[in-house]
This record gives C-alpha cells, structure tokens and sequence, in this order.
C-alpha cells in the first residue's frame, strides 16, 4: 500500500502565467497541486482574495490541480476565502524580534495565534508554521515549542528540511519532533557558500539553493523517515534555486527525484 500524499509545488517562480497556463503547466511537470501565492503581483492578491482564491480553485481544478495550500496573510478574509474555496492551510513563516527577545516573541505569537483559532473553527481553515533561517522560527523544535498546545487541525507544522539542515538538524531528529502536528512536509535543499576569499579575516557565508541531490536537506533520509512513518499530506516542493535562469529544468528534475525516492521499495 502506498502513502496517502500528494505533491504540490510553490508557483512563486511564475507570476507571469495565467491561472489556466499555471495549471497545464505544473500539471505536465507531475504535480498534483500547488501552493499558490497571495500576494500583490500574483495571480491571486490579497485585495481581491475572496473572488479570486475560488476562481483560482476552479480554473486549476478544471486542469486536475489542486490548491492545497496558500502562501499569505491570516487575516478574517483570506481565512474565510481559503474555507470557501476549499484550501485546507495558510502556510506562514513566523518573524521573530531579537530585541524583543525570543521567549518573549514567542508568547506575544501565541496570544496572535489564540485569536485566529475561533476563525480557524469556524471556516475549517488551519494556519501552518513553516521553519526559516534566520531571525524567524527557524528549527522544529522552534515550531514544536510554538504550536505544541493547539490542535494542528487549528496551527500545525510545515516542516521545511532545507532549512533544518542549515541549521544542522537531522531529518531523523526533525520529523519526529514535530510528528503530532505535521501536515505539510517542504522538500527543497540549500547549503552555504563562503562569499569571501581565504585570506578574509572573517569567513562570510550565504545560503545557495540547489537541487534535492546537492545540499544539506538529505532528501533521501528525509522520505526514508517519512515512508517509515507512513506519513500523510503535502509534499510540497518549493521551487527555489539560486540559479533563477533553470527553474524550469531543475524542478522538473527535482520532481522525478522525488517521486522516486518515495516510489522505491
């Protein structure tokens, strides 16, 4: 018997496209869906979100795509356009204040995330924390101590293993943190590139994204950890390369790498 998931793609890279082409597009690369952006530029913006997010739902369905998960705000709107349509998650990434001091963040999102559960009840709609480098929620343990006390039908996880490994966690160790709230599961991989010569005094360093064999999220120990786990949802591949110029080719490649992994006995 095979996972019950389903794999999307993040349609940042192509604002461009219409609504129809966006579907026969990602739909001739193999995915089953998207996360589709809310945000000015796109195809669908935030002004505009309650119309646009179910005409969305409709054209990409007309293509046998599904929108399974949103990129945008949380506010009273996109929640109540996100259950009309039904988009099951809003996938955020949550900034965190240094000056204000992490624990402290912490609890001024939680009073955040308290208000929105009511609205979240009442259009079926689930808002999903996402790790990040950073100055941001940026490890599993981060989300886990964040979310742990809602129920991820509410607030769950989007676990992003690009940026766990970054951060120097094993997948191993990531997945089972987060397992009791994990809904979504990111597959894109990254590691650091020293920007400056041997001779500086100080090592510099910037992220560089790259494709699922080449960098530190560990695709195959990843989907390992999951297949182990007989796990449910959205992988979500995210599109994001640092060589802008082979976004088409390096997804298309990333996506049968995908599904490989996950197909192998």
């Amino acid at each position: 018997m095979g996972l019950d998931i389903s794999y999307t793609v993040f349609t940042k890279p192509w604002p461009k496209k219409s609504l129809s082409e966006l579907g026969k597009f990602v739909k001739g690369l193999g995915f089953d869906g998207v996360e589709l952006p809310v945000r000015p530029g796109f195809q669908v913006e935030p002004d505009n979100v309650s119309n646009g997010l179910s005409e969305a739902a409709k054209i990409l369905g007309d293509e046998g795509v599904r929108i399974g998960t949103v990129a945008g705000p949380t506010d009273e709107a996109t929640i109540a356009a996100c259950g009309n349509a039904g988009i099951p998650i809003i996938r955020i990434c949550q900034k965190v204040d240094p000056k204000a001091g992490y624990m402290a963040e912490e609890a001024r999102i939680q009073k955040e995330y308290d208000a929105l559960v009511p609205l979240l009840e009442k259009h079926n709609v689930a808002v999903g924390v996402q790790n990040h480098t950073g100055f941001q929620v940026n490890n599993a343990m981060g989300i886990r101590h964040l979310i742990e006390k809602y129920d991820p039908k509410h607030i769950c996880a989007v676990l992003d293993q690009a940026h766990c490994g970054l951060n120097g966690e094993p997948p191993e160790y990531s997945i089972d943190i987060v397992w009791a709230h994990l809904r979504v599961f990111n597959l894109k991989s990254a590691y650091w590139l020293r920007t400056n010569g041997p001779d500086a005094e100080v090592a510099e360093w910037k992220q560089y994204w790259t494709s699922g064999p080449h960098g530190l999220a560990y695709w195959p120990r990843s989907v390992s950890e999951l297949k182990k786990r007989n796990y449910s949802g959205d992988i979500c591949l995210t599109a994001e390369y640092s060589d802008h110029d082979r976004v088409d080719e390096l997804i298309a490649q990333d996506i049968a790498y995908a599904k490989s992994l996950f197909d192998a006995a």
